[in-house]
């Protein structure tokens, strides 16, 4: 049975006065749990508005996104990714778990990073028939239904590998002590080329990149809701050897400076 879920992590400067969007996540059936983290779903009204630019700081998964005549399959993206909102819409997504989209694509996910690939790529047919059950439906959960639908009869046997990768990924977010490869390895006990090789095939990044990625995570969130980090504490939780690198790397991923964006969301 789904349940609705708690709000989105990573949205970029977000209005939280006159939201331009709206978002829900929903959790998916029992059965699909394996290979599914959860589901979301996006709309917007934006008639006699300005278009809206909504910037993003992606997640290390990949995302089955249904958009009329515009569905696709988005690989991780390693920067931030905009979309920009016009008008009237909904878009229906389908957010996998971490590694777990591989058994599908039957490829390296490292091969879709930091791409966006057609419906079909990797399921063998045309998206313009589920995406009109899809969008005839008044709830969320009547499309989660019919998306269920799909996916129980195009998803592959259980891989243990997903558990694996994902067991790893859960100890990097709940231990801060994780701040570089080197610290899965032991941990794990497991050579690190083979980590390596293990998350480009299945996860499409680096460990490297993931640890940061989730560190950064938390100072944005932390950000969005008035915290200020410490930024050199900040700095060598993800591995920097001081914060001016960070910086540096946080402007080139974000946009804007850490000061810059506090500023923002302060206006």
């Amino acid at each position: 049975m789904q349940s609705k879920l708690g709000k989105p992590v990573g949205l970029l400067n977000v209005n939280k006065e006159t939201p331009k969007f709206s978002v829900s996540l929903h959790s998916p059936s029992d059965d699909l749990t394996h290979f599914i983290e959860h589901y979301w779903v996006v709309r917007w009204d934006l008639w006699g508005q300005e278009p809206h630019l909504q910037e993003n700081l992606s997640h290390l998964s990949v995302h089955l996104v249904f958009e009329k005549d515009n569905s696709r399959i988005v690989g991780v993206v390693k920067g931030r990714f905009s979309v920009l909102l016009r008008e009237q819409g909904a878009v229906f997504g389908v957010k996998f778990r971490p590694g777990a989209f591989y058994p599908i694509l039957k490829n390296p996910v490292l091969s879709i990073t930091n791409r966006t690939v057609p419906f079909h790529t990797a399921f063998g047919m045309g998206s313009q028939s589920l995406e009109q059950q899809l969008f005839s439906q008044e709830t969320a959960e009547q499309m989660i239904s019919h998306a269920e639908f799909f996916l129980r009869k195009q998803l592959p046997e259980p891989d243990i590998h997903i558990d694996f990768i994902n067991t790893i990924i859960q100890c990097v977010i709940s231990d801060r002590s994780i701040v570089k490869v080197e610290d899965i390895v032991n941990r794990f006990s497991i050579p690190t080329r083979q980590l390596q090789l293990l998350f480009r095939q299945y996860v499409g990044i680096s460990p490297k990149w993931i640890i940061q990625r989730f560190r950064l995570h938390e100072a944005v969130e932390k950000m969005n809701h008035g915290d200020i980090p410490d930024w050199s504490k900040l700095a060598l939780d993800l591995g920097y050897y001081d914060q001016a690198h960070f910086i540096k790397d946080f402007k080139s991923i974000i946009g804007k400076s850490p000061e810059e964006y506090t500023k923002l969301n302060k206006s």
